[in-house]
């Protein structure tokens, strides 16, 4: 999904060829989804984390590329801004203790970056937004110095055609333009990925937008931004339209680039990879060798794909479906509205509760994707990134075509022996997702997310000092009790008395 490239201008020609490998590349992935088999294998999980570089007071260090090389590890890669670095986890058998795996060897690189970056008078910063962020920070000098970088920025400015607009209520209601790509980069998640079976896609994937809301309710973890407080899960607001490319006048006949979805999962995957071709214009028009060749002796392997996997990589659906030609070809859901941080143990239970729902919803009968309108799911996921635990979600109840609103701290307390039943029936150990899912009820009765864990610890020091400098105590506060390991709600409120 982040595969280098060197080409960084691009005319028509260019988008017009790429074009016509996208439907060449459908076609392929078509003849690939019929054939029996494709896909079949062992439920697997993956992660993606995403931090901050930050000095010693608390300020975006922009010297990724200077700590990676010196990490020297091939899991460690670069983002869009010169103070965010993303580690890669490898996949793990859903069954056993996979979140083990998946923590020990995020920890381990975690640690290996941190190691580089002491040399360079920083350290490590696992927040879903940085509170010490500022407009300059953001700016396009601060953008890594690489060719994707500054062609995905061309590509979206070209589509666009306005500045990109951000519009953000809350208790400090922020609206600001910015004429590039920068302000992408304020956002860090933990983006989980599940291999699934062709065959059990569509049920699988509408149960992972079904079980988003809840579980982004009590996953909340970013709610500042350039010093404003905002929603309790700010990113989802922020990526949207930092990365929209739909022109800022006029009506939008297409959704943006960042969205849940359009409707219900009906058609299967290859509806999915269609929708991504035909509703959204190529950003990165760079040709793959060689060209796919349909037929069946080229289907005896799986095809790279290479146009179709970066043109999926630039849109950014909070669920997004993966072509991946490993392990003989197969398909992956990726999971990507999890906020990075607080802790290892907090990103954890939350990839446990979102996999353990999605897993006992894709069990249940499928009926409710008629019953409930699209809509007021999406309507609902947006809640949940506004309003976190207050949010009142719409949740399928009892016989068919019920439905009823509750907080959303409820549900998810509600949900949890579900989540557990999902867990276990896929092998985890029984140990694992008890001990990951305590957190999450231990979460939800608390009230005490990563987001309301800020909110609490900015309003104290806000007592003794202007916003500025209380966001810089709340962070240093934030990464004293991360240094722990231990999950946020168990966290005191308070800042350093200095």
């Amino acid at each position: 999904m982040g595969t280098d490239i060197e080409q960084e201008e691009f005319d028509e020609r260019d988008y017009a060829r790429f074009a016509q490998r996208l439907e060449e590349c459908l076609t392929m992935l078509g003849q690939l989804l019929n054939q029996p088999g494709f896909g079949a294998g062992p439920t697997t999980i993956g992660a993606e984390l995403e931090l901050f570089l930050i000095d010693s007071t608390g300020r975006p260090l922009p010297h990724n590329q200077a700590i990676r090389a010196a990490a020297a590890d091939p899991r460690v890669t670069l983002e869009l801004n010169r103070c965010n670095l993303e580690l890669n986890a490898s996949p793990a058998l859903l069954a056993g203790r996979p979140f083990t795996a998946l923590g020990g060897e995020l920890n381990l690189l975690a640690d290996r970056v941190a190691h580089a970056a002491r040399d360079h008078g920083g350290r490590v910063a696992v927040i879903g937004i940085l509170p010490t962020l500022t407009p300059a920070d953001l700016d396009p000098g601060a953008m890594t110095d690489l060719p994707r970088y500054r062609a995905l920025d061309g590509g979206l400015r070209r589509l666009r055609q306005d500045p990109f607009h951000i519009q953000i209520a809350g208790a400090d209601p922020l609206e600001l333009t910015s004429d590039n790509v920068g302000l992408e980069a304020a956002n860090t998640s933990f983006q989980v990925h599940l291999r699934v079976d062709p065959a059990d896609f569509t049920r699988i994937y509408n149960a992972v937008q079904l079980a988003s809301s809840p579980v982004l309710a009590v996953a909340g973890n970013s709610p500042t931004f350039l010093g404003h407080r905002l929603w309790e899960e700010t990113r989802i607001a922020v990526f949207k339209q930092s990365v929209d490319d739909r022109p800022g006048r006029g009506p939008r006949r297409r959704p943006a680039r960042a969205t849940l979805g359009t409707g219900w999962l009906r058609g299967g995957p290859l509806e999915l990879f269609t929708e991504s071709i035909r509703r959204h214009q190529p950003l990165l028009p760079v040709l793959g060798h060689p060209a796919p060749a349909t037929g069946g002796a080229e289907l005896r392997q799986a095809p790279p794909l290479d146009e179709l996997r970066l043109h999926q990589g630039t849109v950014w659906r909070w669920n997004r479906a993966i072509y991946d030609p490993a392990c003989g070809g197969h398909l992956r859901i990726e999971m990507r509205a999890l906020p990075a941080g607080p802790t290892m143990i907090d990103m954890l239970a939350n990839a446990a509760f979102l996999i353990g729902l999605t897993l006992s919803l894709a069990s249940q009968d499928q009926h409710w994707t008629y019953a409930l309108p699209f809509e007021r799911a999406d309507h609902g996921f947006h809640r949940a990134a506004q309003h976190g635990l207050s949010a009142r979600l719409c949740w399928p109840a009892g016989p068919r075509d019920q439905m009823r609103t509750l907080p959303a701290a409820k549900l998810v307390a509600e949900l949890v022996p579900a989540a557990r039943q999902g867990l276990l029936q896929a092998g985890v150990a029984a140990a694992e997702a008890d001990g990951l899912l305590e957190v999450i009820s231990a979460r939800a009765a608390s009230g005490q997310t990563g987001a309301a864990w800020q909110r609490a610890t900015l309003a104290a020091a806000e007592r003794r000092h202007d916003r500025q400098r209380a966001l810089a105590l709340m962070l240093d506060c934030y990464l004293h009790c991360a240094d722990t390991g231990l999950p946020v709600h168990t966290w005191p409120i308070g800042t350093p008395a200095r």
